[in-house]
């Protein structure tokens, strides 16, 4: 995997790179959050590992930022174990925290789970779309038949006049439903 790391303490950012490199890993590396926010746009790394508290964007900001910009797998890295700063890091869309130091066995287990956690959210968050674009174009359908069934066409009959003119002209069974509430 191509991992990028941000941390504002060069030992630590330096350890870390030789532990993932030693594991297989592409690094890249970063200063922090902010420097970290710019290098995903250009090296598109696999996964990120954050510390949380860094000078200009800390890891938190960081890890929100990049969920909604470049949604990868994140882990959130630090040297506490603060109640209020696990707290914050659960109400993002990380997928594990990890406190100093760190152990090879555990950065690549972390990174197995992260990685796996994230794929599946990914794969869920499309499943969830697209089962919301089926429902709204049911609603659609549905509002278009009706208006058919207001001239006196049952059910079945509105929906296969619908089926005819998509087929006829070419056009999405959406796109007549459409073009019916809109006339």
């Amino acid at each position: 995997m191509k991992i990028l790391i941000a941390d504002d303490e060069s030992i630590i950012r330096l350890g870390l790179k030789a532990m993932l490199e030693q594991l297989g890993h592409d690094v890249v590396t970063a200063m922090n959050g902010r420097e970290a926010i710019q290098m995903v746009t250009r090296f598109e790394p696999d996964l990120a590992i954050l510390d949380i508290k860094m000078p200009y964007t800390d890891g938190l900001q960081a890890a929100k930022t990049l969920a909604r910009t470049h949604p990868l797998p994140i882990l959130l890295l630090t040297a506490y174990s603060e109640q209020d700063l696990i707290e914050k890091a659960t109400d993002l869309p990380i997928q594990g925290y990890l406190i100093k130091p760190i152990k090879p066995a555990e950065l690549s287990a972390a990174i197995t789970v992260a990685y796996k956690r994230f794929v599946e959210q990914q794969m869920l968050a499309d499943r969830a779309d697209k089962l919301q674009e089926t429902l709204e174009m049911r609603k659609l359908v549905d509002r278009a038949k009706g208006k058919l069934m207001e001239t006196g066409l049952s059910e079945a009959e509105a929906y296969q006049a619908m089926q005819r003119e998509a087929r006829n002209k070419g056009r999405t069974i959406k796109d007549v439903a459409l073009a019916i509430l809109a006339a």
